[in-house]
């Protein structure tokens, strides 16, 4: 784990590979992806069955296996413990109730004058979903990307999850069940984004495709975009702290590790203005890390992607967190809402020593889809507009047209379009 000084002479070179670990990952990747892309695009079926072969160990000898069925969904569901169903019912009920809030409305605006301008707003007719299953399965992300969708009213939903050695996930099918999706893929990676994007006999091609996964899964992302849309770069987990003296270093080490369990690539950095703090926050990282069954994935992201930064002040703590923009951003002081106007860039803001960055994961309500590598200075968490889009309504009467008119036709002409201003004029008095 680095732990450096704001002070000390070889801060700012350390802190510049820190906020360009987005770029630097996907620059690494993206020629192994753009080769899984173009085999999708042109081989298709054939294509995803090698991956698969490759990436999952084992050989689906149709698209008829590549598909999840129902019955399997249900069964996983019906022999949940009632305790874990309960659970995952209380996840399900806040999220959607708070993606509820978040639903945009059609409007329209009348004018003296009988113009009529207004915003429809439709969903999209497919989405693709993608619900990362390597290292570990993931039922809260299908939660968090199955639900605004569903809220935003898209018709058909896609979901595609790697399944390495062929073997899905009980709570990953439970919750598919819970959410009422049927069109669910044991695809994963880059393959399942190209898969997704281009379309191939099994998988159909979607408009949108959302969801969280490693920096393949990201890379692919980005490439495809303008095939279709996606919500943001989401790649490998990171998460920010800021802290001072009022903190627990127990609590925090574990939230540093709560990211770095997640994959070897996860980023985990706390800053505060306590040397103290910062010395036994470290020690607590040590002896946590022993104890947790992930060890070796947590202790390569803690050794290789993890920093502790020591600054003058709060002010300056705070100033440097806004230059990383991470996806998770807690705040434990103990009036966290006092720093707030001041936070600039974070995907999610947990303010408060009983805040970890695990509830929000999970069942405080708001998405855990986040945007990662500093994206969140203009990405946003994914919500149930990623699913719906705007078409702007215009309808003109004569009396409007005759008053506002010669103004458009006067900047056509100045533009040269003379077809522009002559389809105005010809309607003019």
């Amino acid at each position: 784990m680095i732990k450096i000084q704001t002070s000390d002479d070889n801060f700012q070179t350390i802190f510049e590979e820190l906020l360009n670990r987005g770029k630097v990952d996907m620059e690494h990747v993206s020629g192994i992806v753009k080769t899984i892309i173009d085999e999708i695009r042109i081989e298709k079926d054939s294509a995803l069955v090698r991956h698969i072969a490759k990436f999952d160990r084992w050989t689906p000898a149709s698209g008829y296996e590549l598909k999840i069925h129902a019955e399997d969904m249900k069964e996983a569901y019906d022999v949940l413990e009632p305790a874990l169903k309960s659970a995952l019912h209380l996840a399900y009920d806040r999220i959607r109730a708070y993606h509820e809030k978040q639903l945009p409305r059609s409007w329209f605006d009348t004018e003296a004058n009988g113009t009529i301008l207004g915003q429809k707003v439709t969903p999209v007719d497919r989405a693709g979903l993608y619900i990362p299953g390597g290292k570990a399965a993931y039922p809260s992300s299908l939660l968090m990307n199955v639900i605004p969708a569903q809220v935003a009213g898209v018709e058909e939903i896609i979901v595609c999850t790697p399944t390495p050695d062929n073997e899905p996930n009980a709570l990953l099918l439970a919750a598919c069940h819970l959410c009422g999706v049927s069109k669910v893929f044991k695809v994963g990676g880059a393959s399942a984004i190209a898969a997704m994007a281009y379309g191939t006999q099994s998988i159909p091609k979607v408009d949108v495709i959302t969801g969280p996964g490693n920096i393949f899964v990201a890379t692919a992302k980005k490439m495809v975009f303008g095939e279709v849309n996606i919500d943001m770069i989401a790649g490998p987990s990171e998460i920010g702290v800021l802290a001072d003296d009022s903190a627990n270093p127990e609590h925090i080490a574990i939230d540093l590790l709560s990211q770095a369990e997640h994959d070897e690539m996860a980023s985990s950095i706390l800053i505060t203005p306590s040397q103290k703090f910062a010395d036994a926050c470290a020690l607590e990282v040590e002896i946590w890390l022993k104890k947790l069954p992930r060890e070796e994935i947590a202790r390569k992201s803690i050794e290789e992607r993890a920093a502790i930064i020591v600054t003058e002040t709060m002010e300056e703590a705070v100033k440097l967190m806004n230059c990383i923009a991470p996806e998770h951003l807690e705040v434990a002081t103990n009036n966290p809402f006092e720093l707030l106007a001041s936070i600039k860039h974070a995907g999610a803001i947990f303010l408060g020593h009983n805040t970890p960055e695990a509830i929000g994961d999970y069942v405080a309500g708001p998405n855990h889809t986040l945007p990662t590598g500093g994206t969140a200075k203009f990405y946003s968490p994914l919500g149930v507009e990623n699913f719906m889009k705007k078409s702007s309504i215009i309808s003109f009467s004569k009396q409007a047209i005759n008053e506002i008119g010669e103004a458009c036709a006067l900047i056509a002409h100045t533009e040269g379009l003379s077809a522009h201003e002559a389809s105005v004029r010809c309607r003019l008095n």
